[in-house]
């Protein structure tokens, strides 16, 4: 027995050692691979971000390194110069609630709207039902440019025209295929068992269809509101084919044109006037991250 063991033992130290060797040629070969994608990664995320940050930088740039032949990626010298021409411009503030109003009231009527059609197609049988569902796909294909002209007609025969219900109602119905399309699948994916176990507890369709099925499609939800909410807050087509001669409805992107000028375009206004855009996005981001990356996995439990 006590040869026997010092035998086994130098065996298993003989397997341990192999088994190390293994493991640390198996993480050699892996990690360069992973340490190509990270690189890989950062590289794109920099590509990504560096026009918002220059966008930024030549908001606080003074007007003379913006307009230097010799420009630099950085300022030593900060103003907020161009901040100050932005706030200090007419009904700035009134271009500012209209792009909210407009961007909430899409996001919300796009989202209610979007849920129960893609749980009417979704949980009932009805005729034409795959044909409603290719018209959804079809939509998405046809590009907005196209649908600008006969779209203000149709404004103008509605007596839209020059109001915000002109930008309003054609961002919700480019904003629903796509949500009916992303939401069709959170709906799929609630079993059918978890239906009939609330109709045998006593509860209403209308029940399950606020209190049961919407905490789980809520993830998706969320994903359609930050597409909805960024394509209508970043819209000029619209505001600027469908909003004429009442200034008092346009809205922020709108402002920018006052930068633009025949002469000379104020850069520092028109980035200046564009970081103040981008930070209601940002913040409407923040808020709803979270839910961006939730699924629902482990939310219905058989």
């Amino acid at each position: 027995m006590s040869a026997a063991s010092p035998v086994r033992t130098a065996g298993a130290a003989g397997a341990g050692r192999s088994g190390g060797v293994r493991s640390g040629s198996f993480l050699g070969v892996r990690r360069p691979w992973r340490l190509a994608a990270e690189v890989t990664a950062v590289l794109v995320a920099v590509v990504v971000a560096f026009p918002l940050y220059w966008m930024v930088l030549s908001a606080f740039k003074p007007a003379g390194e913006i307009q230097s032949t010799d420009p630099k990626p950085w300022t030593l010298s900060p103003s907020l110069d161009s901040f100050r021409r932005v706030f200090e411009q007419q009904e700035f503030g009134r271009y500012f609630l209209n792009s909210l109003l407009v961007a909430g009231t899409v996001v919300l009527a796009s989202a209610l709207i979007a849920f129960l059609a893609a749980t009417a197609v979704t949980r009932f049988r009805f005729k034409f039902r795959t044909t409603l569902l290719i018209m959804f796909l079809v939509a998405q294909m046809v590009p907005i440019e196209a649908l600008t002209i006969p779209m203000f007609f149709l404004m103008r025969d509605m007596g839209q025209l020059n109001t915000l219900g002109a930008l309003i109602l054609p961002h919700i119905a480019f904003s629903l295929p796509f949500a009916v399309w992303m939401l069709r699948g959170f709906v799929k994916a609630v079993p059918e068992a978890l239906e009939e176990a609330a109709y045998l507890d006593g509860a209403s369709r209308t029940r399950f269809l606020w209190q049961i099925l919407f905490p789980l499609v809520f993830p998706g939800l969320v994903a359609t509101s930050v597409f909805s909410f960024i394509s209508t807050w970043n819209d000029f087509l619209f505001a600027k084919s469908f909003i004429i001669s009442d200034t008092s409805q346009s809205t922020l992107p709108m402002a920018l044109l006052v930068f633009f000028k025949p002469d000379e375009n104020d850069w520092g206004g028109i980035m200046a006037g564009s970081t103040v855009m981008t930070v209601p996005v940002l913040v409407f981001f923040v808020l709803v991250q979270r839910r961006l990356v939730s699924g629902l996995g482990g939310a219905v439990k058989d």
